[in-house]
């Protein structure tokens, strides 16, 4: 199909257009020139008074892999309230709200103008259960990123500070499950879980059974991203997440990689800062870190982070950091589920609810746009609500708004806990982000911090993700009009991928899937096939099943997009 929209106004911020009339064309699934087009044959969208952007990209959504079916097993209440009926021939059905099934994942992501999302946080061992739900996920593409923080294999590598063999197994691991960048959630602290300990693990205390820390642990993996030369930053999940006073943490992690930086640009990426911003010494103390993490962002060009926004409501809490899953539990008595992946990771599962009147729940909802706020670069603050750990990801049209007007900051302010208000730095905030500032953080931002050069934007050559709202900038204020906004954002107008019309007038109108993005770092022969010889045995010692098996095939996934990565390996 050839598309041309026309008379759209257009933010592409890696392009520098910003608010602009221009014409965008569409053929063989890529952005080309308008003289390409046979305006005779091709389907014209006339996007007058409508906004137009690039398809969004989500840096942090936990939307595939055994915890979310385990997620989904706990709520059976969860998949009574929210479904939607089969059309033949048009969509599927699926139900759920804080852990949708997969079809419902790919419509509700499309429905919304996202075109591209990341399963951040997937044990190796089990990836393959991770990527047969990704590839059930309709419409959007994915990547994943496998758990390597407390991983036995590399971190024998990393405590003998043997550095390229462990970037060559990180490699070899890499593309044997068909991830694409190196996650650590709470480093040390799965391995210490194991020896009965791991609850408020620091970023300089011991590891048990490794003469290891956290500290260490982040800068050998920092070490060995570069080493790759990885399209992506180390992604980290801070320890001591969740507890009060752990911004110093958040400020030390990021600190600790500051001199690893050889270049003007991100070496490391925190994730859900919202949830290790506090300051305090319990939950009856708990306040906002958001100014000194702000503070070191604006100084230091070396990291980037996303929100974890709080949403109140429902939400299903689910992290590879099973002692925090273990003292929220205790915090919120309910249902929990724990597990421990062999040699790999220790993971649980809370559901709980964010209410407006909880003291700690209206901080935590006030820190997250703090940081956004306070941050002066959109370019390295990714608007996520870590779903569903602080929120579902269709409120991202509610946390856009809240960006985007103050009043609509106001009048959640009006109804969440006075005293968490009255000691939050939110309500003194001005600033307000603009459309274009919205295209940078939720489509541009990530995908260029992702490295997927034809995503996040419509220049020549970029994949055809393209997404028009119902937006008329020249006439609404998105100050006052908040509202309007948000139900924009919640149903797009039209939201093409790949170069199909997926969903017109906020409907799915057509069933399609997407590709799933991996990477094949290049590794010299030598020092691969040696690497692997010394881990077979201790493969053979620590897993239940074979190396041979732990390997998943392209064949195995749907649409792989495999993309080779030159390392600087010798």
């Amino acid at each position: 199909m050839e598309i041309l929209i026309k008379n759209g106004y257009v933010y592409d911020p890696i392009n520098r257009i910003n608010g602009e009339r221009v014409d965008i064309a569409i053929k063989d699934g890529k952005i080309v020139s308008t003289d390409l087009i046979d305006t005779r044959r091709a389907k014209v969208i006339d996007a007058k008074n409508k906004t137009v952007m690039p398809g969004g990209v989500d840096i942090h959504s936990h939307i595939a892999g055994p915890k979310v079916t385990a997620g989904r097993l706990m709520r059976p209440e969860d998949h009574y309230k929210v479904f939607m009926r089969a059309i033949p021939g048009v969509r599927r059905s699926g139900t759920g709200r804080t852990t949708p099934s997969t079809n419902l994942i790919g419509y509700k992501y499309a429905r919304m103008g996202w075109t591209t999302v990341v399963e951040p946080a997937t044990p190796p061992l089990e990836t393959r259960h991770t990527h047969e739900e990704l590839d059930d996920i309709p419409i959007i593409d994915k990547l994943c990123f496998p758990l390597f923080d407390s991983n036995w294999l590399l971190l024998d590598y990393i405590q003998d500070k043997e550095y390229e063999k462990g970037a060559a197994l990180l490699a070899y691991l890499l593309y044997a499950v068909k991830g694409y960048a190196i996650k650590l959630v709470a480093p040390g602290a799965a391995e210490a879980w194991g020896y009965g300990k791991g609850v408020g693990l620091d970023i300089d205390d011991a590891i048990p059974g490794y003469d290891l820390t956290p500290r260490e642990i982040i800068r050998g993996l920092c070490r060995i991203n570069e080493m790759l030369k990885l399209p992506h930053t180390i992604h980290v999940h801070c320890n001591r997440l969740g507890f009060p006073g752990n911004y110093e943490t958040t400020l030390k992690t990021m600190d600790a990689v500051s001199d690893l930086a050889s270049e003007d640009r991100p070496v490391i990426h925190i994730t859900h800062v919202q949830f290790t911003g506090y300051t305090g010494w319990s939950w009856d103390t708990l306040g906002t870190g958001a100014e000194e993490i702000a503070r070191y962002m604006n100084t230091h060009r070396h990291v980037s982070l996303d929100l974890g926004q709080i949403v109140f409501g429902d939400a299903t809490t689910m992290t590879a950091d099973a002692p925090l899953e273990f003292v929220l539990h205790h915090l919120a008595p309910g249902k929990w589920s724990g597990s421990d992946v062999e040699a790999e990771t220790a993971a649980g599962i809370v559901p709980l609810r964010y209410r407006k009147r909880s003291y700690a729940n209206a901080m935590q909802w006030c820190i997250g746009l703090e940081v956004a706020l306070l941050v002066q670069d959109a370019w390295r603050v990714i608007p996520t609500t870590d779903h569903p750990n602080a929120g579902r990801f269709t409120r991202y049209p509610w946390l856009i708004a809240w960006l985007m007007s103050r009043r609509a900051r106001e009048k959640v302010l009006k109804r969440v806990n006075r005293r968490a208000a009255s000691r939050a730095i939110l309500p003194t905030l001005d600033r307000e982000y603009s459309l274009y500032e919205v295209a940078i953080a939720t489509r541009a931002a990530p995908a260029k911090l992702l490295g997927l050069k034809h995503k996040g934007h419509l220049g020549i050559g970029a994949d055809a993700d393209v997404v028009i709202y119902d937006i008329d900038p020249k006439s609404i204020d998105p100050s006052k009009d908040h509202a309007e906004v948000t139900n924009a954002f919640r149903r797009a107008a039209y939201t093409i991928k790949g170069g199909k019309i997926v969903v017109k007038n906020g409907e799915i109108v057509k069933h399609v899937y997407g590709k799933t993005y991996c990477l094949k770092p290049c590794v010299p022969h030598d020092l691969l096939e040696s690497v692997v010889e010394e881990i077979k045995p201790k493969f053979r010692e620590w897993y239940s099943v074979s190396l041979e098996n732990y390997i998943i095939g392209e064949h195995e996934i749907r649409k792989p997009e495999v993309i080779p990565v030159e390392t600087l390996l010798k």
